[in-house]
């Protein structure tokens, strides 16, 4: 039997038949037991001190947008901290986000820190791939709270079925965006999935699945650590936005649309 507190970030995780339906489905899907405590208790502090020497806001929380009292957000740790880049570069994670979205294999779009600080606001509704300049949606965002994370802490919550649902999908993360995501989710009857989550527990998300967190009421950051992969042979798209524009000169550079999105920011990660 396995020690359930070993260092575990490269074996495989049981993946159950049902699980995949239910990512593919409802466009998300949570996952219990996927990292061990003995990971979670080595990984966390380092991601945490990297998140604290790489953070760039420094603005009371009451001089912030919306958008900046969601978390703190730090981008691309693994290409400054040798100890995140293990954690980043997970076989195990990487493998569960390519069986679930039935690709060959996955490539890194980047990895970031969310860490929502005591009294931070809420993360407004939004679809990740508003931000993205790519060619289909076999891409997914792996989220991993590096504590367990009860509801006063602002778990992430998910509108089910929403991944099928392109009303929105020109909204950027703004009080605009929840305002009227919320309306035209409410209008269609698109049920909400949302709970806390336990300490291990991670959750994957499709690109365009429309997800909100809470605010963060109590005395401890919502410690949150993220991967964002990519089908291993997708391609980049025209941007269709300024976002998309930006993102493509950062995370692509040298690429243009209609190549592979296989700069030396995104690695292969998996491939079967």
């Amino acid at each position: 039997m396995r020690n359930s507190n070993a260092i575990d970030l490269d074996s495989d995780f049981d993946l159950r038949v049902e699980q995949i339906t239910h990512f593919r489905e409802r466009g998300f899907v949570k996952l219990k037991n996927v990292l061990s405590p003995g990971t979670i208790a080595h990984y966390g502090p380092a991601i945490t001190e990297a998140v604290k020497r790489l953070n760039q806001q420094h603005k009371p929380l009451s001089e912030r947008s919306t958008y900046q009292k969601a978390f703190l957000q730090v981008m691309n740790i693994w290409t400054k901290d040798p100890i995140v880049r293990e954690f980043s570069f997970s076989r195990r994670l990487a493998r569960i986000a390519a069986e679930l979205m039935g690709t060959r294999g996955v490539r890194m779009y980047h990895d970031q820190a969310l860490y929502k600080e005591p009294g931070g606001g809420i993360t407004p509704w939004h679809a990740d791939q508003f931000y993205w300049p790519l060619s289909s949606d076999k891409c997914c965002t792996v989220w991993i709270p590096l504590q367990a994370t009860p509801m006063e802490m602002g778990p992430l919550a998910f509108s089910i079925g929403s991944h099928k649902f392109d009303a929105g999908r020109s909204l950027g993360i703004s009080d605009e965006s929840e305002e009227k995501i919320q309306k035209a989710l409410a209008a269609k009857n698109l049920p909400l999935d949302e709970g806390p989550f336990d300490s291990g527990e991670v959750s994957f998300h499709c690109g365009w699945t429309f997800h909100r967190a809470g605010p963060n009421t109590t005395t401890r950051p919502r410690a949150v650590m993220t991967m964002i992969y990519l089908d291993e042979d997708m391609r980049i798209a025209e941007p269709g936005n300024v976002n998309q524009a930006s993102d493509m000169k950062v995370w692509f550079p040298g690429k243009k649309p209609g190549d592979i999105a296989a700069s030396e920011l995104n690695p292969v990660l998996y491939s079967g």
